[in-house]
């Protein structure tokens, strides 16, 4: 088989999980998670998709501004989309990941992810551009793949295949010091909610949603553990902030898992999908409602809509 130089930890290990059954016993201590959450939602397709795992969509991100960009992995493109679903921009980035609005209303997409990466980094792009083109602000940083902005523009870098999620400052610079403490394994998703970052674990057979302080990054702590053991492991990828609680995409079962970050409850919001990647909420995109509408991009290719 030939690997390509995008693939991700996650689509590597997806092809094993293709193979390995699914343990849902009553008595499995993720079992409790299988409780559907009480709101009606509406799954529709928003974009159709081509092969499995070869038309990989890993992210996305509205701009505010009336369009949904799109991370996908294996064509190396970037995709603009519009509310009535047309692709009216692309261009090229090597192996892009996580993808996110800046405070500076620019948009920002990781490049060269994947463990077979040699390079990688952060590149920069303006929506409003007729034809935009990405512009490198972060490189040297291989083996990225999550993607966090805070309001004073410092980026966050998850690594499925290493220790620290990688704070890199608006210059450029590392924040060594801040990595160091902030010594979680294999982080795949990220987001900033107040001055808290949370963050996916895809390696761990727990499946945990981990809590990492801004201010205070060695004091993060375990939200909740979604998975029993390796048999059920949720293999999380992206995750998203939804009328106050977490919602995080289970790749390998095809559901977003919904999370209360004060309490560690959970329910199934929804499920069904095939092999989601990223999860992100509505943000001035037509009549889409952000209070509402959930976009998940899937390794279907598919885009979906879920509306809650």
């Amino acid at each position: 088989m030939r690997i390509r130089p995008a693939m991700t930890v996650a689509a590597l290990v997806a092809m094993v999980a293709v193979f390995v059954p699914s343990a849902r016993a009553a008595d499995s201590p993720s079992a409790a998670r299988t409780a559907h959450c009480p709101e009606r939602v509406n799954v529709t397709v928003f974009r159709h998709g081509g092969p499995p795992l070869l038309d990989w969509r890993e992210n996305l991100e509205f701009d505010g501004r009336g369009m949904l960009w799109v991370s996908h992995s294996v064509r190396n493109r970037v995709e603009g989309y519009t509310p009535d679903g047309r692709l009216a921009a692309t261009f090229p980035v090597s192996g892009p990941g996580g993808i996110r609005r800046g405070p500076d209303g620019m948009m920002y997409v990781n490049f060269g992810v994947g463990p077979l990466a040699v390079t990688g980094g952060v590149m920069r792009f303006d929506p409003t551009a007729a034809q935009p083109r990405g512009e490198k602000v972060v490189t040297g940083t291989p083996g990225v793949n999550g993607l966090a902005i805070d309001g004073d523009g410092n980026f966050y870098l998850s690594r499925e295949l290493a220790t620290g999620v990688l704070k890199v400052r608006p210059d450029g610079t590392r924040d060594e010091e801040w990595t160091r403490k902030a010594n979680v394994f294999g982080t795949n998703g990220l987001e900033i909610v107040g001055d808290q970052l949370y963050a996916s674990v895809l390696t761990s057979t727990r499946s945990p949603v981990v809590r990492i302080p801004l201010d205070d990054p060695a004091s993060h702590t375990t939200v909740v553990g979604l998975s029993g053991g390796l048999l059920d492991a949720e293999l999380l990828d992206d995750l998203t902030h939804f009328r106050g609680d977490l919602v995080v995409t289970g790749f390998r079962h095809g559901e977003l898992v919904r999370v209360a970050p004060d309490t560690g409850r959970v329910c199934v919001l929804a499920s069904g999908l095939r092999m989601p990647t990223s999860v992100r909420v509505v943000r001035g995109f037509g009549e889409y409602r952000a209070g509402r509408d959930l976009f998940v991009t899937e390794a279907s290719g598919r885009i979906v809509r879920v509306a809650v």
